[in-house]
């Protein structure tokens, strides 16, 4: 079960990880936000955003080309955690074999 469990938490933060990634590039090369699937990379990712938002500015380059400080430091902070999680759930698991 802590197997099961570990491998879950690993696959949802790979997810995370990639669709903030995406976002990242996206607005680093001045992706068209008018473009269905850049607005939705741009609207599934911004709840993973909205608590780090007021510590970064995002400085704009040439009006199109941005470098979002806060997803940077997103990516960060959720593997972090991620690794922190899944680390204490393999202790549980050995713990519990016993």
């Amino acid at each position: 079960m802590g197997r099961v469990l570990r491998d879950l938490g690993r696959c949802i933060i790979g997810l995370v990880e990639v669709m903030l990634g995406m976002r990242l590039v996206l607005k680093l090369i001045g992706a068209n936000p008018q473009s269905s699937f850049v607005s939705w990379v741009y609207e599934t990712t911004q709840p993973l955003l909205n608590p780090l938002t007021p510590l970064f500015p995002a400085p704009t380059v040439q009006g199109q080309i941005v470098l979002e400080f806060t997803t940077l430091f997103a990516l960060f902070i959720y593997a972090f955690v991620g690794y922190v999680l899944t680390e204490l759930l393999v202790a549980l698991g050995k713990r519990s074999a016993r």
